[in-house]
C-alpha cells in the first residue's frame, strides 16, 4: 500500500505543477499586445499545448492511484472527510477542463479575459491543494 500511496502523491503533486503553471502561461498570453511579434504568442501557446498534453496523463494516474487507495485499501471509506475531497477533486478535474477550453479560445485568437482575472484564476488550485491537504492529514472531520 505504501507504494501506491508514494505513487498518488508523486502523480498529484505533477499534476498539480501543471495546474500551477498553465495558468501563469495565459497570464502571459493575455498581457500580449495586439502589435506584439507572433512568435511570442506562438511559443507561449506551444508551451501551453505541451503542458496540457502533459498534464493529462499525469491526471489520470494520480485518479487511478487515489482510486486505487480508496477502493483497494479502503482509506478514508466511512470517514467525513472523504466526499468532501472527492468534490474538491472533481472541482479540479473541471478547472482542468476549463484549462483546456480557455487554450482553446487563445488559439482562436477569442480570449475575453484579462491578465488580472488569470492571475486570480491561478489561484484556485492553490486553495484547493491547500484544502485537501488538510483534509487527509487533519481529518477534521
Amino acid at each position: 500500500m505504501l507504494w501506491i500511496k508514494a505513487f498518488h502523491i508523486i502523480f498529484v503533486t505533477s499534476w498539480f505543477a501543471g495546474l500551477f503553471y498553465l495558468p501563469r502561461i495565459f497570464v502571459n498570453l493575455a498581457m500580449i499586445e495586439r502589435n506584439a511579434p507572433e512568435a511570442e504568442r506562438a511559443r507561449l501557446l506551444l508551451m501551453a499545448r505541451k503542458l496540457l498534453r502533459f498534464m493529462g496523463p499525469l491526471m489520470v494516474l494520480a485518479l487511478v492511484f487515489g482510486l486505487w487507495l480508496w477502493l483497494g485499501y479502503g482509506i478514508g471509506t466511512g470517514s467525513g472527510w472523504m466526499p468532501t475531497k472527492l468534490i474538491l477533486v472533481a472541482a479540479l478535474l473541471g478547472y482542468h477542463g476549463w484549462c483546456s477550453r480557455l487554450l482553446r479560445a487563445f488559439e482562436a485568437g477569442r480570449n475575453i479575459h484579462s491578465h488580472v482575472w488569470y492571475r486570480v484564476f491561478n489561484e484556485l488550485p492553490v486553495l484547493a491543494l491547500f484544502a485537501v491537504v488538510i483534509l487527509v492529514v487533519v481529518k477534521p472531520f
